[in-house]
């Protein structure tokens, strides 16, 4: 692990100097990689400083240790080492975190598709909720939250609702909702008082840029129509609906929010890449998973993830065996530590196979 370190440091400062070379300043496009690959390096090098003077000052102590000393300044220094010695352990267990590989997505912005699932109108209601909780989760993180695509019911809720979510490492803490959900509560439908057990799927897509993910247009059928509301009542009399099928694959995107026939274009476009560039990514990943566990909470959309039940305001993550009793806060978007814990069962799972 110091090896590795102490290259990285040595990375780091040739990236320093080159960040003050005025020729790479005059091209943007290097200044620009070397800013994010400096900016990468930044946070693992100055924990690897501070470890370093740790280690100074733990053999400076132990070389004042076989001198003749005061009892009360030896206890002193004893004391000192201890306190030294376990910051020094605290120190290592960040750096092989930090030293974990990164998700090359993590800092993406993402596109999150909700759809019902079993349970009819409840499971469209449901799905509505979600589409609050990740756009109040959000908010708290100064991310920004634009629709691309809904189909909603005529009780409020959605069959489909499509939106990205633009922030600085938005895919590196909402990549662990893909999944089913599933919620227990009695419906406002149901006169019985029955509890009515209802689901909704998540899938969360990194934005892909057009130079990651090359679409030929001539791939492309694009047909366009006029948008409709809730139970096909008409929304406006112009063809600004748009439906992209990308015919390689068969995949069908729909949009049809704005009144504007390009700007549902652009959204089915964005849409379009993320899923393509998704099953590239899970074609890669099905490659590796012979090779490696997997990791939390980034598999299968079909593994149902968590519970959300309200007349106990339980909220059970299946994936890592959370309970938490505060679901009104967790429907309100107060999810954070919930994917806290997720981050650290994933981490230990990738320190386990890196040390097995």
């Amino acid at each position: 692990m110091l090896d590795k370190l102490a290259q990285l440091e040595e990375n780091y400062q040739d990236l320093t100097k080159k960040l003050s070379d005025p020729d790479v300043i005059a091209d943007h496009n290097s200044y620009r990689e070397y800013a994010k690959a400096h900016s990468d390096l930044e946070s693992v090098v100055v924990v690897y400083h501070d470890y370093k003077d740790v280690l100074q000052e733990i053999d400076e102590g132990k070389e004042l240790l076989e001198e003749e000393l005061e009892p009360d300044f030896r206890q002193m220094l004893v004391d000192e080492l201890e306190q030294l010695e376990t910051k020094k352990v605290k120190l290592e267990e960040k750096l092989k975190l930090l030293l974990l590989p990164k998700d090359p997505n993590d800092e993406k912005n993402v596109i999150i598709e909700i759809r019902a699932g079993t349970g009819g109108d409840e499971a469209a209601l449901f799905a509505g909720d979600l589409l609050r909780m990740y756009s109040r989760y959000a908010e708290t993180h100064n991310w920004r939250v634009e629709l691309m695509s809904s189909s909603p019911t005529e009780l409020g809720g959605f069959k489909e609702v499509i939106f990205m979510v633009e922030g600085k490492g938005a895919y590196s803490r909402l990549k662990y909702e893909s999944g089913v959900h599933r919620v227990q509560r009695i419906p406002e439908t149901e006169s019985g008082g029955r509890i009515h057990t209802s689901t909704a799927t998540v899938a969360v897509l990194p934005e892909a840029e057009e130079v990651e993910v090359n679409i030929d247009p001539n791939d492309l059928r694009i047909d366009v129509y006029r948008s409709s509301g809730p139970g096909g009542q008409s929304v406006n009399t112009t063809d600004s609906a748009v439906r992209i099928t990308y015919l390689p694959t068969g995949l069908v995107v729909s949009c049809q929010d704005e009144k504007s026939q390009h700007k549902n274009r652009d959204k089915a476009m964005k849409i379009l890449r993320a899923r393509v560039y998704d099953q590239l990514q899970a074609e890669k990943d099905a490659e590796l998973a012979a090779k490696r566990r997997s990791q939390v909470g980034t598999g299968d959309r079909s593994e149902r993830i968590r519970t959300y039940n309200f007349p106990q305001g339980r909220m059970t993550d299946h994936r890592i065996g959370l309970t938490l009793y505060r679901l009104e806060s967790i429907i309100e978007g107060n999810i954070d530590e919930i994917i806290e814990n997720l981050i650290a069962a994933e981490q230990t799972e990738l320190l386990n196979t890196l040390e097995s």
